[in-house]
This record gives C-alpha cells, sequence and structure tokens, in this order.
C-alpha cells in the first residue's frame, strides 16, 4: 500500500540511477526503495523514528541507512546529481528578463551568459528538547570508518555547539539558503540561530556549485544577479560580488543612505538597483517554505549538525524530484 508521502513511479525512475549499487563484498542494501520512502515519511511528518510504520521495514534500518549516507556524503551527492541534469534554461523567466543577459561579453565579442539569477534568505528553526545533549565526542564507528571527517561529526563551534545557538524562546539553528527562479534550494548553511545572515553569505555562495552535464567543462559558480534583502546590504558583500562579476540586486539600509548623503559628493554614488528584477526576491522565502513542509526541517529533531543539514538534503531532494516531474509533463 503506497503512502501519499511515498515517491511517485516517475520520481523513482528519475532518483535510481544516482543511488549506490551493491558492494562487491558484504551484505546486499536493504530494497532502496522501501528505505528511501520510509526515510521520506520520517522527515515529513517528524514523527519519531520508532513510529514509522512497519511497512518500511526496521525502523533501525531506515536510521542507520540515513546517518550512513550523512556521514558518506552520500545525500548531497544525490542531490547534486539532480541539480547537474537540470537545464539552466528553465530557470529563466523570459518575459522578466529578456534582453537583459547579465553582462556585457556580447557587446565586447564574447560569448553571452544567460541569465541565472539566485536569490539568499535565511529563516530560525526551533529545535525540540530531544535534539540537545549530543556529546562531545563523535561517534567511534563513524571516526573508524570516515577518519578524515571527523570534525564533521561533532561540530563545536565558541557561540554554539552542533548549530545550536541560544534565545530567549530556547535552542535555534538558523538555515541559510540560496534558491533559483524555480523555488529551487542551490546551496543551504547552517549556523547556530543567533548568527546574523550576512556572516554566512559567502559560505552560502561557494556552496553553488553545478557541474555541467556529462562532466565536461567547469562548475556553473556564478550567478548572473543575486537578489538579497537590506541584511545582505554591506560593503563586503559588495565587494565581494563585483569580484566575482554578480550584479548585486540589494536594496540599501535607511542608516548607508542617510551616512551617504550627510558626505555629500564625498558619498560617492549610490548603488545600482533593479526594483523589478527585485520583485523576484521572494523565491527564496518560498523555497524556505517548501522545505518546512517538511516537518524535520520545521522543528529540528536531530542532535548532530550533519544528520540534520542531511534532513535538509532530503527535503530538497524531494522538491528537485517533483520540480523536475512537472517540468517533463508540461513539455508534453
Amino acid at each position: 500500500m503506497e503512502d501519499r508521502h511515498d515517491l511517485t513511479d516517475e520520481e523513482w525512475e528519475l532518483l535510481t540511477p544516482h543511488l549506490p549499487g551493491n558492494p562487491r563484498h558484504g551484505n546486499r542494501w536493504r530494497d532502496h526503495r522501501q528505505v528511501i520512502n520510509g526515510i521520506m515519511y520520517r522527515e515529513r511528518t517528524g514523527c519519531p523514528w520508532r513510529d514509522v510504520p512497519d511497512r518500511y521495514g526496521p525502523w533501525e534500518s531506515l536510521y542507520k541507512r540515513k546517518r550512513r549516507w550523512a556521514a558518506d556524503g552520500t545525500w548531497h551527492r544525490i542531490l547534486d546529481a539532480l541539480r547537474t541534469e537540470s537545464d539552466i534554461s528553465c530557470d529563466i523567466d523570459r518575459k522578466l528578463y529578456e534582453g537583459d543577459n547579465g553582462n556585457d561579453s556580447a557587446a565586447r565579442g564574447g560569448e553571452k551568459r544567460p541569465n541565472w539569477p539566485v536569490a539568499v534568505d535565511s529563516t530560525v528553526i526551533r529545535v525540540h528538547q530531544h535534539a540537545a545533549g549530543a556529546g562531545y565526542a563523535p561517534a567511534k564507528d563513524l571516526v573508524a570508518a570516515y577518519p578524515d571527517k571527523k570534525d564533521l561529526f561533532c561540530r563545536d563551534e565558541s557561540d554554539g555547539r552542533e548549530a545550536l545557538g541560544r534565545s530567549r524562546g530556547g535552542y535555534t539553528t538558523k538555515v541559510h539558503l540560496a534558491a533559483d527562479a524555480r523555488c529551487r534550494p542551490r546551496s543551504r548553511v547552517t549556523t547556530p540561530g543567533q548568527r546574523h545572515d550576512t556572516t554566512a553569505f559567502e559560505s552560502v555562495m561557494s556552496g553553488i556549485r553545478i557541474r555541467r552535464s556529462g562532466g565536461v567543462g567547469r562548475p556553473r559558480t556564478r550567478p548572473s544577479h543575486l537578489l538579497g534583502d537590506k541584511a545582505y546590504s554591506s560593503r563586503a558583500n559588495r565587494a565581494y560580488l563585483r569580484r566575482r562579476k554578480i550584479k548585486a540586486v540589494i536594496p540599501e539600509r535607511d542608516d548607508q543612505v542617510r551616512n551617504r548623503k550627510k558626505l555629500g559628493s564625498r558619498g560617492g554614488r549610490p548603488p545600482t538597483f533593479d526594483q523589478e528584477l527585485y520583485k523576484l526576491r521572494n523565491v527564496a522565502e518560498r523555497s524556505i517554505n517548501k522545505l518546512k513542509q517538511f516537518r524535520a526541517v520545521a522543528t529540528r529533531y536531530d542532535k548532530r549538525d550533519y544528520m540534520y543539514q542531511a534532513t535538509v538534503d532530503i527535503a530538497s531532494i524531494k522538491i528537485w524530484l517533483r520540480d523536475r516531474v512537472l517540468s517533463s509533463r508540461s513539455s508534453c
């Protein structure tokens, strides 16, 4: 009996080529479809692992599969493969960007770069009490299996262990996200909840790496425009975008406008701002809303940060699969 949270046949057909095969030696994988559907059920409902229905198999198998693939980076590789197969031309709203290719290379006789706007934003995630209390030492079995990733399994920072930040309401985690014009997550970074949005800006931008289909050429890392709210309006962020030749679509803060006018001619010119293109910035918020349809994303239940990052990646995989299925239907 299929559940409404299970992957459809079309989604499964897209996902199957990117799943790891059975090892040459040792035990074989339990049925991928049954286990992944069980993991999707848990992430969508946010229920305890022990309460996952028996039709998905033993809950221990589901948890261990998610934990193992989070540790070795399988979830992220699957998501990266789905992003690679998407055509960048589908990310453009031709009516909005017709006649503006985002750079001046065409005027200089160079190759015309297509429009690829990306919006950034962040959201604060409330942390359940069960997510607190992670040990100070990483799990021994993971350290033995992946000795080069020891720091990943136990994140310890001065302002919050395991990306758990303190606030008046309790523990919080902040998810920083970059999304494309179709509300699909492109990059994500987790930090303690009290950190400012702009502190993770460069980390989010560096996480945008879309491999070319066929593996030929360098990854796509430079969007044509970067859309952000006033929280990202700083000299450091604008200088970073200029170095990478990315057009900033970020409004100035009121205090920046006052200070610039106070200096007169020494204050310089105001930064360019495309009001029409800025209307697209809501795609980041809509992408966050899509992620929060998964209750294990909207409320954090994972003790370890790498496990919560895997939760966000699993939700992103479902979003990308659904988008590709709908795109294929509309193109038929």
